[in-house]
Order: structure tokens, then C-alpha cells, then sequence
């Protein structure tokens, strides 16, 4: 049977789109019907959360740290409206505001009916993966980030789980990949990867992931950023951001985004449509014609640098099969 996994890149519910949330509380004032349909229509939803979730917590005290992000308590329940099944707090932004800031976070998720990867209260907890279930697939989602090192969890201490990729793979990250695809039917691999603001992945970020596949990953999403990459072979080199305050760039127009739908036939990903969105301030809609085109074009050939085709499909939609 045929399952649908929908994956969304860098979800920022602090600054603006918080002020938003305290005064008017609910995912409809984020995110368009059109937008919250196709999150609905799918059967997995996973993204990367680029904040805290708390009301507590100071600043992480990092010289130079320009931004820091946390949203309100009731950013758990506008994720549970959307159907989020899992996030990953693996980033430079999950200690944002400290250790009980990441703690109110792993608390208020999962009490909301969301999973959590890539962070956790030690070492073992930030590298543990879990298991999606869908018409009798099995998906285990892995979180991993090369950035940043002070975030890193420790045996006694909470945090993000590190892979310092510009490095090589690390056998920590292997070692989870096998366990996972033991006890899944196909693995997703979601990791915050590279620099922001590029329009290409970098080479480290490339070999990470051609090593990655071959231990067993069936499918890998990245994100850091802020702008949608190309895709490889089952590989979603950086989904680009989905909601957020940020300034735009007028090159490469992190304004402009994607909400990519993968099926997976038999655990294997064989079909993905890429949906062009708008970012307006502090809320997502669907792209309309003239930024559909700008998107198409950017994607189409960011694709074909990595030996991908992508040809146009019903509503504007970005279409690739594997």
C-alpha cells in the first residue's frame, strides 16, 4: 500500500509568528486552508521545529549568538492541529533559551501527541530514533545536526544530537541507522546540515549523504538553509523553511518555498511532489503564478545539477519519480 509522508523544512514559531500565537492562538492564523489541506491529505507529517516551546528560560549564553527563538506553550496544540506526527529539534535553535526551555519542550510535544528526535535529557535520549506507523508501514525517524557543538547532549547533560559531518560521519549515527532499520521498514534520516543562505549543498554535506544511504538509509530531508536545494537520488538536500518572521533576501528569495510529498510503495520512495508556498510575515500560503514560475525554474534546475528531472503536474505542483 501506498503511503504518503509530507516533510517541511525549518517551522520558526518564535519572535513574530509567537506574538502572533499569544494573541490569536490556533494553526489558522499561521498557515492557509489550502496549506493545512495538504498536510491533512497526507498519512506522516514530520518537520524541523527551529525553536523551544516554553515560557521560561534566559537566552544561551554564546558570544556572538545573533537570534534566539522560543514559542509560547501553545505552539504544541498548533502542531497537533496540523497533524504532526514528529518533529526534530535537532538545530542551533532547540537550547535557544536553555536547559528548562528544552525541557518544557520534550514535556509539552509529547503531551500534545507529537514525537521528538534529535534532542533529549542525555546522550542516549538525543540519539534514540522513533517509529511511525502508517496503513502497516513502519517509518523510523533519525534527527542529527552538525551545528552547533555547545549544543551537543552529553551523558549527563541535555542537548542536540551532534554529528560533526565536515568531519566524516560519525559511528554513533551509523550505529542508529542500523538499529533503526531493524526495527523499521524504511528509514527517514532528517538532518540540519551545511550553512545558511546557500542554494546548493555543500561537498561534505553530499558525501554525508551518499555514506548515509549506503548504511541504510532509505530517505534523507535536510534543512539548515533557510532556501530549498535541489533533490538526488532519495535525497532532499534542504527543505527550505516553512513558516517564519525572517528578512528576505531579493537573490535567493527565502520567501519562496516547498512542502514536498513523498510516497513510498513498498518502503521504497518512489514518487515526489513539491508544492510551491509563499511566505508571507509569520504566515504560509500556497505560491500563487508568477512565484510558482520563480520556484519551478530554480528547482527544476537545482534538480538537474544532481542528475534529477522534474516536470510540472496538476495545481503547479513539482513533480520527480524514482
Amino acid at each position: 500500500m501506498a503511503v504518503t509522508v509530507a516533510l517541511a523544512g525549518d517551522t520558526m514559531l518564535g519572535r513574530g509568528v509567537a506574538e502572533r500565537l499569544i494573541e490569536a492562538p490556533g494553526a489558522e492564523n499561521l498557515f492557509a486552508p489550502e496549506v493545512r489541506d495538504l498536510l491533512a491529505g497526507a498519512d506522516l507529517r514530520v518537520l524541523n521545529l527551529e525553536c523551544c516551546v516554553s515560557d521560561r528560560g534566559e537566552p544561551w549564553p554564546a558570544p556572538g549568538k545573533p537570534f534566539f527563538f522560543r514559542a509560547p506553550p501553545s505552539a504544541a496544540h498548533v502542531l497537533a492541529e496540523l497533524g504532526v506526527d514528529c518533529v526534530t529539534l535537532a538545530n542551533n535553535h532547540a537550547l535557544d533559551y536553555g536547559y528548562d526551555a528544552l525541557a518544557d519542550t520534550l514535556t509539552l510535544l509529547p503531551r500534545a501527541g507529537i514525537r521528538v528526535v534529535g534532542a533529549g535529557q542525555d546522550l542516549g535520549a538525543a540519539h534514540e530514533f522513533t517509529v511511525l506507523e502508517a496503513d502497516g508501514l513502519r517509518l523510523a525517524v533519525i534527527g542529527a545536526t552538525d551545528h552547533p557543538e555547545d549544543f551537543a547532549a552529553a551523558p549527563d547533560r541535555p542537548g542536540v544530537a551532534f554529528a560533526d559531518l565536515r568531519h566524516g560521519v560519525p559511528g554513533w549515527l551509523l550505529d542508529t541507522v542500523a538499529r533503526a532499520a531493524e526495527a523499521a521498514d524504511a528509514v527517514l534520516l532528517t538532518p540540519h546540515w551545511g550553512p545558511n543562505m546557500t542554494s546548493r549543498p555543500p561537498s561534505y554535506v553530499r558525501d554525508s549523504a551518499t555514506i548515509l544511504r549506503g548504511a541504510g538509509v532509505t530517505l534523507i530531508a535536510g534543512h539548515s538553509a533557510h532556501v530549498f536545494h535541489g533533490v538526488g537520488d532519495r535525497v532532499l538536500y534542504d527543505l527550505g523553511d516553512f513558516i517564519d518572521d525572517y528578512a528576505v533576501d531579493a537573490r535567493l528569495r527565502n520567501d519562496l518555498g516547498l512542502l514536498f510529498l513523498v510516497t513510498l510503495e513498498d518502503a521504497r520512495p518512489v514518487r515526489l511532489e513539491a508544492v510551491p508556498l509563499y511566505l508571507d510575515y509569520c504566515r504560509t500560503v500556497l505560491a500563487e503564478e508568477a512565484d510558482r514560475d520563480w520556484i519551478h525554474h530554480r528547482f527544476s534546475h537545482a534538480c538537474a545539477a544532481l542528475g534529477t528531472t522534474v516536470t510540472e503536474g496538476a495545481d503547479g505542483r513539482l513533480v520527480l519519480e524514482w
